[in-house]
């Protein structure tokens, strides 16, 4: 049982000690960011506590961040223009119309070519049935 809470402490002071040195400076709430330090390390466990519940800066709240972030520390990878999903491109979807109006226009055509060939083929067989036959 002792051990286990020695093994707290440590994982408390590491990690609030990280998360503090880790911190932006100017975001860090209450106290300086050296008098936080001081405090983490010479009282372990309740400096650590303090640090969590009123020295670390608050999240952002959840939600889009904006883009390109300011926050990306030089990685020119995330300071790319993210590319925009289809259905808010405005040209993609300009594009999906027009090629569905292409392929209404297309079908349309088609569906009347197709009846001209049936009336004819009826015209046929109409003026067939009409015809006489030789030898009757």
């Amino acid at each position: 049982m002792r051990n286990l809470l020695v093994l707290v402490q440590v994982a408390i002071l590491v990690y609030c000690l990280i998360d503090c040195i880790q911190s932006d400076s100017d975001r860090i709430r209450n106290l300086p960011k050296i008098v936080w330090v001081m405090l983490i390390v010479f009282v372990p466990v309740i400096g650590g506590v303090a640090w969590l519940v009123a020295g670390r800066p608050e999240r952002a709240p959840r939600g889009r961040a904006p883009w390109p972030s300011t926050t990306t520390a030089g990685f020119p990878e995330y300071e790319r223009p993210r590319p925009v999903a289809p259905d808010d491109d405005p040209e993609f979807l300009a594009g999906l119309r027009r090629s569905n109006t292409e392929h209404e226009k297309m079908l349309g055509d088609w569906e009347a070519r197709l009846r001209e060939r049936e009336e004819r083929l009826k015209r046929q067989e109409a003026d067939d049935d009409d015809a006489p036959r030789p030898g009757a």
